[in-house]
C-alpha cells in the first residue's frame, strides 16, 4: 500500500496504529523491539530502562522475552524496570499482587538483577505514600528516564491505573479505582467486594516522558475503548486519548481489538471498497441505521451523502440494492429452526429434510442453553425434533458458599426426618463449615464443596431442560476435565475433552449442533468449549458420513448479541414464548438475583436475555420488517 493510500485509510486515526493477525504474532513483534533496544544499549554500555505493565495483555510478550533469554542468550543484567502500578494495600506475596505476577511471568525466568526491579509498594502506611511516589519519580529520573514504556488499556480507558478524570501532567500517586475496573478484577479476588479500592500508579505525565511507548490490546472486548482512544477527541473521560499528544506512541493491536476502527468497521468511509455480498449487506444496514430509515426507503441521496456513492455507482440502482438486502433479511426469519417440513427451503435458513432432525445444544455453563436460546430450545422440542442438551462444564465455581451449606443442611434434615443415619454427611458438613470459616478471597474450594455446588447446578439444569420438553435420557452432563484442571494448571491440554465430545457426537449423530459463540464471556469458558466442539467435528468429518450433513449454529445472548448483518437465522418469539423462556431460566435459582460472577453487566441473566432479544426484534422492525416481541439470533459456522 502506498503512503498516500495508507494516510487516506487511517485518516480517522489520531496516532500510529499497527495491526497484526493475532495476539501471538503481535506479542512476538513487541518482544523483538524490546530485545533490539536492550542489545543496542548493551553494545554502547548503557542500561536499558523499561516501564512494564501487568494484566493479561503482556503475558505473551514476557513469554517471548523468556524464550529469547533461554534460547538466544538475551541478557537482562543491564536492564532496569519500573512497573506501572500496584493495588493498595497489597502484600507482595499475595496471589493478586503485581509483584507475584511479575515474578511468575518474567523475573523468575531471566537473569535480571533484583536490585534493578522496581514495583510500587502496596504495604506502606497511607501517610507515607506521597513521599514514596516522589521518590519513585526521582528513581526514574536518576536512571535517565524510561527508554520504553509498555502499556495495556482498561475498559474505562485507563493506562496504568490512571482512571477517568486523571490529568495529562499527573505523576506517580495514590488513586481511587473506577467501579468498572474493580468489577473487571473481581474474578481474581473472588468478588468485587474483595478488590482494593485504591492503587499506586505512575501518572500520565510520567508515562509521557518515555522515549518510546507501545500500547497493546487484544480481543473484541477492547475494540470499543480502542476506537475511543485512537479516533476520539482528547478527554479526561478516556485517559488513553492523552497519548494522541505524544509523537512517541504506537498502538499494537490484533484484528479483533482493531475491529471497531473506521477502516475495518466502515471501510467505505475511508477508501474505495472491494464490494462483496457481506460488505454490501453490512453497509446498507449501517446506512439505514444512521439515517433512521427502513431499508426500502433509502434513496440515492442517502447513499451519496453518507460515503456510499461508490456502492450506488458500481452496484446500483440503489432501489435494487435495497430490495436485495431487504429480501436477505426477510429470509433469515423463521419460526421453524429445525427446518419447515414439506416446504421450499431454497430461501430458508434451515433445510426442510429430514422433517424430524436430531439436534444437540451444547451449553458451556449449565444455564447458557436457556438464557441464550431458550425460546428456540422449546420450539425445537415442541415441533417434534429429537433434541439433546449437553452441559459441558459443572459450573461449580458460580454458586454462593451459603447455598452449598443450605443444600447439605436440607439433606441432613431429610435424613433425620426419615430416621436414617447421617453421620458421614454431618462430618462432611462440618468440614465444609470449617473450611469456609477461614476461606480467603479466591481460594480454591475443597472437593466436597465443589461437588455440592456442581450438584446444585446439575439439578437446576435438569429442571430447565425438562421444562423445555426434554426426556431425561437426552440430558447429558459432560463435566469436561479442562474446567477443574484449569483452576490449578497453567498449561492446559484438551485432548481428553475433545475425545469425550467426539464420543457424544458419535452417539447422537446430530443434524444440527448448537454451540455458544459468545466469545466475550469474561471467563473464557465459551471460547474453550467452542474450540473443543469444533475440533471434535473436524476430526469426525474425516471418517464419519453423517458429519457432512451436520450444520453448526452459533448462539449468543448471555454477554453480547450478534450484529444484524451477521445474523443468518432469526427465530421470532411470541409474548407467551418469552414468558416460558423466562420460566426456564428461573429454574436456575442459584443464578438468580445476584450471580457470583455477573461480569460488567449488572442486570440479571433473564433480564439481559429478554432485553437483548427484544432489541434484536426492534432492530428488524426499524429496518422495515415485521414487528415481533423478541428474536433469538444464530450464525452458521462452516467447518
Amino acid at each position: 500500500m502506498s503512503r498516500l493510500n495508507l494516510l487516506e485509510e487511517t485518516r480517522f486515526e489520531r496516532l500510529s496504529v499497527k495491526v497484526y493477525d493475532n495476539q501471538q504474532l503481535a506479542s512476538k513483534k513487541i518482544a523483538q523491539r524490546i530485545a533490539a533496544l536492550i542489545k543496542k544499549n548493551d553494545e554502547s554500555g548503557k542500561k536499558t530502562v523499561l516501564g512494564l505493565a501487568t494484566g493479561a495483555s503482556p503475558i505473551k510478550v514476557y513469554a517471548e522475552l523468556i524464550r529469547m533469554h533461554k534460547e538466544e542468550a538475551l541478557s537482562f543484567k543491564n536492564v532496569v524496570t519500573f512497573n506501572l502500578d500496584e493495588y493498595f494495600p497489597m502484600k507482595p506475596d499475595a496471589e493478586q499482587s503485581y509483584v507475584t505476577f511479575m515474578n511468575r511471568q518474567l523475573f523468575d525466568h531471566i537473569d535480571i538483577v533484583r536490585e534493578n526491579v522496581h514495583i510500587p509498594d502496596g504495604t506502606l502506611e497511607e501517610k507515607s505514600v506521597a513521599e514514596y511516589c516522589l521518590n519513585y519519580e526521582k528513581k526514574i529520573t536518576f536512571y535517565g528516564g524510561l527508554d520504553f514504556q509498555l502499556l495495556g488499556i482498561g475498559r474505562t480507558g485507563h493506562i496504568g491505573f490512571n482512571e477517568p478524570g486523571s490529568a495529562p501532567n499527573s505523576g506517580t500517586r495514590l488513586v481511587t479505582l473506577d467501579d468498572l475496573t474493580r468489577r473487571d478484577a473481581s474474578r481474581d479476588f473472588g468478588g468485587k467486594e474483595n478488590v482494593p479500592t485504591k492503587a499506586i500508579t505512575m501518572g500520565v505525565g510520567t508515562i509521557f516522558k518515555a522515549r518510546e511507548i507501545i500500547l497493546m490490546a487484544w480481543g473484541k472486548k477492547k475494540a470499543s475503548i480502542i476506537k475511543k482512544a485512537v479516533e476520539g477527541e482528547i478527554s479526561s473521560d478516556v485517559p488513553a486519548t492523552y497519548l494522541q499528544l505524544s509523537p512517541n506512541v504506537e498502538f499494537v493491536l490484533d484484528k479483533e481489538a482493531a475491529s471497531d476502527l473506521t477502516r475495518f468497521d466502515t471501510p467505505w468511509l475511508v477508501r474505495d471498497c472491494m464490494w462483496d455480498s457481506n460488505t454490501i449487506k453490512k453497509a446498507v444496514i449501517w446506512l439505514a441505521d444512521i439515517t433512521q430509515k427502513p431499508v426500502l426507503k433509502l434513496t440515492e441521496d442517502d447513499y451519496n451523502n453518507n460515503g456510499m456513492a461508490q456502492l450506488a455507482t458500481e452496484m446500483g440502482p440503489v432501489y435494487n440494492l435495497n430490495i436485495d438486502i431487504f429480501n436477505q433479511l426477510q429470509h433469515t426469519i423463521t419460526g421453524w429452526p429445525g427446518g419447515k417440513p414439506n416446504a421450499d427451503d431454497s430461501q430458508r435458513p434451515e433445510r426442510a429434510k429430514p422433517a424430524r432432525k436430531t439436534a444437540i445444544i451444547f451449553s458451556p455453563h449449565p444455564d447458557d442453553d436457556v438464557i441464550s436460546m431458550g425460546g428456540t430450545f422449546i420450539r425445537l422440542a415442541d415441533q417434534g425434533h429429537n433434541v439433546h442438551v449437553a452441559y459441558q462444564t459443572s459450573g461449580n465455581t458460580a454458586v454462593w458458599d451459603e447455598d452449598a451449606l443450605r443444600f447439605v443442611e436440607f439433606n441432613i434434615d431429610f435424613a433425620k426426618a426419615r430416621q436414617e443415619s447421617c453421620t458421614d454427611l454431618e462430618a462432611t458438613y462440618q468440614r465444609m463449615k470449617d473450611f469456609l470459616a477461614s476461606k480467603t478471597p479466591n481460594q480454591p474450594d475443597i472437593p466436597e464443596l465443589l461437588m455440592v455446588k456442581g450438584l446444585i447446578r446439575k439439578g437446576e439444569a435438569i429442571a430447565g431442560a425438562r421444562f423445555a420438553g426434554l426426556p431425561d435420557e437426552n440430558i447429558h452432563f459432560m463435566d469436561l476435565p479442562f474446567y477443574d484442571r484449569g483452576k490449578t494448571a497453567k498449561d492446559l491440554v484438551f485432548e481428553d475433552d475433545i475425545k469425550q465430545t467426539m464420543d457424544l457426537l458419535q452417539k447422537v449423530k446430530p443434524h444440527q449442533v448448537f454451540a455458544a459463540g459468545d466469545f466475550a464471556d469474561p471467563h473464557g469458558t465459551h471460547k474453550v468449549c467452542f474450540n473443543i466442539i469444533l475440533e471434535a467435528l473436524k476430526r469426525l468429518k474425516q471418517t464419519e458420513e453423517w458429519v457432512k450433513d451436520c450444520w453448526l449454529w452459533l448462539y449468543r445472548g448471555a454477554w453480547h448479541e450478534f450484529e444484524i448483518h451477521e445474523i443468518q437465522m432469526a427465530v421470532p418469539l411470541s409474548p407467551q414464548e418469552v414468558l416460558k423462556k423466562r420460566q426456564a431460566i428461573f429454574k436456575h435459582q442459584s443464578q438468580k438475583d445476584m450471580p457470583v460472577f455477573p461480569g460488567e453487566d449488572a442486570r440479571e441473566f433473564w433480564v439481559r436475555a429478554e432485553e437483548r432479544t427484544s432489541e434484536t426484534a426492534k432492530a428488524y422492525d426499524r429496518l422495515g420488517l415485521a414487528e415481533y416481541e423478541a428474536m433469538e439470533a444464530f450464525v452458521k459456522w462452516e467447518f
